[in-house]
């Protein structure tokens, strides 16, 4: 596998631990957007792009994310307990869009992301940067609503 292009989009002042996004592609074939990365206690890593999990109302049938305690489509009150649960028994909200499927793989990934994260990071600091443009997704929200992507000091 040969990572041909790793673009990254800087998010500053987030009141989580998220610093960014990146999108990988391989052999110049496929794309993976949405991996996120993540300043966590050892460090920076990347999670992989996944999707909330939901479940269906048993009164109306009504799609809801497992966090919801009322149903979106008819208002009942929905059951606590209605997800699965990881290992360490919480209750499983995301799963993964794709993956690795060894930690060889997410090492590889991982390093190649951060790599260009840290080159993105110091071409902020540089008069004149201009982000790599990301018009086919959505980051305005991260951008608006929960922080401001602007140079990384």
């Amino acid at each position: 596998m040969n990572i041909t292009e790793v673009r990254v989009k800087l998010l500053e002042n987030q009141p989580d631990k998220l610093r960014g996004f990146a999108s990988i592609t391989i052999d110049d074939f496929i794309v993976i957007r949405d991996l996120k990365i993540i300043e966590g206690a050892n460090g920076l890593f990347i999670a992989m792009p996944s999707r909330k999990l939901c479940d269906r109302c048993q009164s109306c049938g009504g799609k809801n994310h497992l966090r919801a305690r009322f149903c979106n489509d008819c208002g009942k009150r929905l059951r606590s307990d209605r997800g699965a649960h990881d290992e360490r028994g919480r209750m499983r909200l995301y799963a993964d869009i794709s993956h690795p499927i060894h930690q060889k793989a997410r090492d590889f990934v991982e390093a190649r992301v951060l790599v260009a994260f840290q080159q993105e990071v110091e071409r902020s600091k540089q008069d004149g940067y201009v982000a790599h443009s990301f018009e086919d997704l959505d980051y305005e929200s991260y951008e608006n609503g929960h922080s401001q992507a602007h140079r990384v000091e």
